[in-house]
């Protein structure tokens, strides 16, 4: 028999909010959001817990958030500096176990089932990480621990801001049971309303489908749903995997049905697209649009180019504003039927990866595209 694993979820509290809450004191204490301008179209990319309190979040327009509260500290995004912080968290996390996956510039997974200390308990070392990121950062993080990355990544979101949730191996069915849908790692708005609508209100709900009904209404993934139910996740770790594609992508409820609202999103995705490039330092040469209409039709467009997707001169923080990808990204969109459907999801992907090590950077022209599918 296996030993049972252990698996560890860190999410820094509210990253790049805290980060400049921490260095700029006049920023304490009061409702922030990283990047974005209420004056111009753009997204929030962080928001720290006062700017959450009035129901501002991460994607969010900025003009929507300024709404929201109308005395909104708008701060422009250091990226190099939240990067900078990452690495330190990340040799923090390295003194423990070489088994770390990063998801992102704020949080990773860690197998602590067998490491460096020969330490038994997943909890102390949680507990540990945390207080060695706050004493050598000034920032505070929250973390799940459970025997999957499934339920470890859903603990670390249950006792936030500076939290550390457990969810033992003998509790971990009956914590699934009880959960609500929507706080399933997995389980996004669109998702959640459609499962709803077919009585599906919890774990336990989710756990009386058979597989071939899950997989009937929401494809492949209705295999993943049938696991979790049952608080099983068997997805390996990956801490030296190779990606072949970095994408994002965003379901809305309701539905976009005017080209503005679907070009401010598009921006938002690919705000949170660049974003990821940015926590993997790697940029790509295809970026591929997807929608999915109202009536659930699905296209994509792509469009490969002869250089890698990077910013324009004089660009020192990775914007959509100045982005070479989401000018491509417009032009992509631009040959849909969005003046004539409604929109429910758009999403981007960068393919054709490589390491961001290139010093010099590239205009945007047509003399670039190499090909387009569709």
């Amino acid at each position: 028999m296996s030993a049972v694993r252990k698996i560890i979820h860190v999410d820094m509290d509210a990253f790049y909010a805290s980060v400049e809450q921490r260095d700029e004191p006049r920023y304490r204490g009061k409702p922030i959001v990283v990047g974005g301008s209420p004056n111009k179209r753009g997204a929030v990319a962080a928001a720290s817990y006062e700017a959450r309190r009035y129901g501002i979040h991460s994607a969010m327009p900025s003009r929507t958030a300024h709404q929201k509260c109308p005395h909104l500290i708008f701060v422009k995004p250091r990226f190099e500096v939240y990067r900078r912080i990452s690495l330190q968290i990340r040799e923090i996390f390295y003194r423990y176990t070489d088994w770390v996956e990063p998801l992102a510039l704020d949080e990773a997974y860690l197998d602590v089932t067998q490491n460096k200390f020969d330490i038994p308990s997943a909890t102390w070392i949680a507990q540990t990480i945390k207080q060695e990121i706050y004493e050598e950062t000034g920032l505070t993080a929250s973390a799940g621990v459970s025997i999957n990355k499934f339920l470890a990544k859903v603990a670390s979101g249950m006792d936030k801001p500076n939290g550390l949730f457990i969810i033992p191996p003998e509790e971990a069915i009956a914590f699934v049971e009880q959960l609500p849908i929507e706080q399933f790692y997995g389980v996004g708005q669109v998702t959640a309303a459609k499962m709803h609508k077919l009585g599906i209100q919890t774990g336990a709900d989710l756990k009386q489908w058979s597989l071939r009904d899950l997989v009937h209404h929401f494809g492949k993934v209705g295999q993943y749903y049938y696991k979790i139910a049952r608080a099983e996740d068997d997805r390996p770790g990956q801490p030296n995997r190779i990606r072949k594609s970095i994408g994002a992508e965003i379901s809305y409820d309701p539905d976009l049905d005017s080209r503005a609202e679907i070009e401010t999103a598009l921006e938002e995705v690919a705000e949170t697209l660049l974003r990821r490039l940015d926590s993997q330092q790697a940029t790509g040469r295809t970026l591929t649009l997807k929608v999915k209409y109202a009536d659930y039709q699905q296209i994509t467009r792509s469009r490969t180019l002869l250089v890698p997707i990077q910013e324009r001169p004089g660009t020192d923080a990775r914007s959509p504003a100045g982005s070479i990808l989401l000018a491509v990204a417009q032009e992509l969109l631009a040959t849909t039927a969005i003046e004539e459907k409604a929109v429910r999801l758009l999403g981007l992907t960068v393919s054709n990866l490589m390491g961001e090590t290139q010093e010099q950077f590239v205009q945007l022209c047509l003399s670039l595209y190499a090909n387009e599918e569709q």
